[in-house]
C-alpha cells in the first residue's frame, strides 16, 4: 500500500518562527514526506510572534467558529492557513485569543505564560482534530512532534475513536528535547477526566506530576509508533519507548534521517 496522505502536528516550525535546529528539523521532516509524493497537511499553534502579513496567513472562515469547552469554559476556535513554498504544503494554524497572542514580544506563549499550558495543549489538540474532521481529509499517518502535541494519541484513540477521519490512522510520536520546566498543575488530570478519560488511560500523569517526562510517556502509551527525532533525548524516555513494545526508530547513525524516516513510515503499513 502506498502512503497518500499524512498529517503533521508540530509544536514549532520554521519559517513561521525564527530558525532553530528543531524548528528546521520539523520543517525538513514534513517536506521530505511531501517530496516522496505524499500529500501532507501540517498544523501548529498560531503563536503571537508569528507575523501574519509576512507569512501570508489568512483565516479560513468555513473552518472557524467552533467552540471547544474546557473546564466548563467555551473557547472559540479560529483557523488560519498559509502555503509553504516551494513544496506548496498547506500549513494550518490553531488560534484563540485566550491562549495565543498575549506573550511578551519575541516570546512563545508556552514559555511566557506556562500557567495556561494545561488548557492550551488540550485546546490545540482538540482544535487540530476538529479541523481535520471538517476538512473531511483522512490521513493514513499522523506525526506528532513536540510536547504541545503529546495529547494527540490519547484524544484520537479514545475521544475520537469512532470517527472515520482518524480511526484508521497510524499515530507516530516524535521524541524531541524541547522540554518545559515544572509541571502542568494539579488541575490538569481532572480536566482530562472531564473529557471522559478514566484513570487507567491517564496512568503516566497520575503516578507522578504531569511534567515533561510524564507527558511524553502518556503520548508513548497511546501512540502506534515512536521516533527519536534528534540525537540527544532523555535516556529514560528512550528506554520507555523501547519497553512499550511499539515500533521504535532510534536516531539513525548510518544514513540520513529523512531516508530512515520514510522507510519507517512504510514499515508500519
Amino acid at each position: 500500500m502506498d502512503i497518500k496522505k499524512a498529517l503533521f502536528i508540530t509544536q514549532e516550525l520554521s519559517p513561521y518562527l525564527p530558525s532553530t535546529d528543531i524548528r528546521d528539523h520539523n520543517r525538513k521532516m514534513a517536506q521530505s514526506v511531501v517530496e516522496s509524493g505524499v500529500e501532507v497537511r501540517t498544523f501548529m499553534p498560531k503563536y503571537g510572534m508569528i507575523n501574519e502579513r509576512r507569512n501570508q496567513l489568512h483565516e479560513v472562515i468555513r473552518l472557524s467558529g467552533l467552540n471547544i469547552v474546557i473546564d466548563d469554559n467555551d473557547h472559540p476556535l479560529v483557523i488560519k492557513v498559509a502555503t509553504m513554498q516551494p513544496t506548496r504544503m498547506q500549513v494550518y494554524f490553531i488560534d484563540n485569543e485566550d491562549f495565543f497572542g498575549n506573550a511578551k514580544p519575541g516570546q512563545l506563549e508556552i514559555n511566557d505564560l506556562p500557567e495556561d499550558n494545561d488548557e492550551r495543549i488540550i485546546f490545540f489538540v482538540r482544535g487540530v482534530i476538529e479541523t481535520v474532521k471538517r476538512l473531511r481529509w483522512i490521513p493514513q499517518f499522523v506525526q506528532c512532534s513536540g510536547w504541545v502535541t503529546a495529547l494527540t494519541p490519547l484524544y484520537m484513540r479514545f475521544m475520537y475513536a469512532d470517527d472515520p477521519t482518524v480511526r484508521e490512522s497510524k499515530i507516530i510520536y516524535s521524541l524531541q528535547n524541547t522540554a518545559f520546566d515544572g509541571d502542568l498543575g494539579d488541575g490538569f488530570v481532572q480536566k482530562l477526566r472531564n473529557d471522559g478519560f478514566d484513570d487507567a488511560l491517564l496512568k503516566a500523569v497520575i503516578e507522578t506530576p504531569a511534567d515533561f517526562k510524564a507527558l511524553n510517556k502518556l503520548a508513548i502509551d497511546h501512540a502506534d509508533a515512536v521516533v527519536q527525532s534528534v540525537p540527544e533525548v532523555d535516556p529514560e524516555l528512550i528506554e520507555y519507548a523501547r519497553n512499550s513494545g511499539k515500533p521504535f526508530m532510534p536516531f539513525p547513525t548510518d544514513k540520513e534521517f529523512k531516508e530512515a524516516y520514510i522507510e519507517f513510515f512504510h514499515s508500519l503499513l
